[in-house]
């Protein structure tokens, strides 16, 4: 698991540090918390290569690996890896072409997850898995350099929210997705809760309503956030604790205007209308659009819903990694 800096009372005094959680998770590596045992289920399948005490070791409130749509080759990070179950299930998924990162601030857990990773290889003859030492909040990866960034249950061990948020967009490439699990209060979190060092390292005292994760990811360019409530985890002190997955895009480079970049998109439902960017589109009613916007609308989770046409052919307009955008 991973952290971020301090956390302080109104007068400014350090209550819950980096240090604390450090120290909470690398307990949680030598021998199985109770405490931080939240119901995720794993396909048996996606455990077949992966060594026992991985399994023993593993924390967090949903896996996000196999709801990411991971395509093989791709660069895939996973924030907070612990021991590297969520790692070791996305190293099949992208296959010898692709690639995964874990990140994790904590020795122990790394130790254990480096270690593993070694029988991973071997049961699945390629090595495409490995794990650097960081934070949240300075991701030890290079900018634009990742196709997916997944978390398990961590962004809540973060007292700094919108600077995780920033480094997430800093190191997805355009085009690219995070996919998060992790768990939302139903209310705000009083202080006095937020200074509980347990509750801190059980991702209590951290969480965010789903207002203030929204808050903290949307300045960052994040568009076609989707959201899925998984479970009720917890009622602590009278606040209902939920597992959420929770997942949105990084927008693709612009293009230059060009002689055939004009698109019209037409809304295909499930709703008689939706509003995206403050224009509204009509179910079943074609909208003028650019050609960036013609390919945003192209890719996931837009393009299940709108139906993109060059008018100047009266034919679907290619897709965003087709060589050329006239028919």
């Amino acid at each position: 698991m991973n952290e971020s800096r301090s956390c302080c009372d109104a007068e400014g005094n350090e209550d819950v540090s980096r240090e604390d959680v450090r120290s909470y998770y690398s307990r949680a590596a030598l021998a199985s918390q109770e405490s931080l045992c939240c119901p995720t289920q794993y396909d048996t399948e996606d455990l077949s290569h992966i060594p026992q005490e991985v399994r023993e070791i593993s924390y967090g409130c949903g896996s996000p690996v196999n709801r990411s749509n991971i395509r093989q080759g791709e660069t895939v990070v996973d924030l907070g890896s612990g021991g590297g179950i969520d790692c070791f299930i996305a190293a099949k998924l992208v296959g010898p072409s692709g690639k995964v990162i874990g990140i994790d601030m904590t020795d122990e857990m790394l130790q254990v997850a480096q270690k593993s990773a070694l029988r991973v290889a071997e049961n699945l003859g390629y090595s495409n898995v490995e794990f650097k030492k960081g934070y949240l909040e300075a991701i030890p990866l290079k900018d634009q350099s990742v196709d997916l960034v997944t978390s398990n249950c961590v962004i809540n061990l973060s007292t700094n929210k919108k600077e995780v948020f920033e480094e997430i967009n800093r190191i997805l490439k355009p085009g690219g997705r995070f996919v998060i699990a992790d768990i939302i209060s139903e209310r705000e979190v009083p202080d006095e809760m937020r200074n509980q060092r347990e509750m801190w390292g059980e991702c209590i005292s951290g969480a965010l309503t789903l207002s203030q994760f929204l808050s903290a990811a949307r300045p960052h360019g994040f568009h076609g956030f989707q959201i899925k409530k998984d479970y009720l985890w917890k009622i602590v002190e009278g606040i209902k604790f939920y597992s959420y997955t929770l997942s949105a895009c990084k927008s693709p480079e612009p293009k230059s205007a060009s002689c055939c970049s004009k698109f019209t998109a037409t809304y295909a439902g499930p709703f008689d209308s939706i509003t995206h960017n403050g224009s509204t589109y009509p179910l079943g009613v074609p909208i003028d659009i650019d050609e960036n916007l013609a390919e945003l609308m192209q890719t996931s989770p837009y393009s299940a819903h709108f139906i993109v046409t060059d008018p100047e052919s009266e034919t679907p307009a290619e897709s965003p990694d087709s060589d050329s955008c006239c028919g």
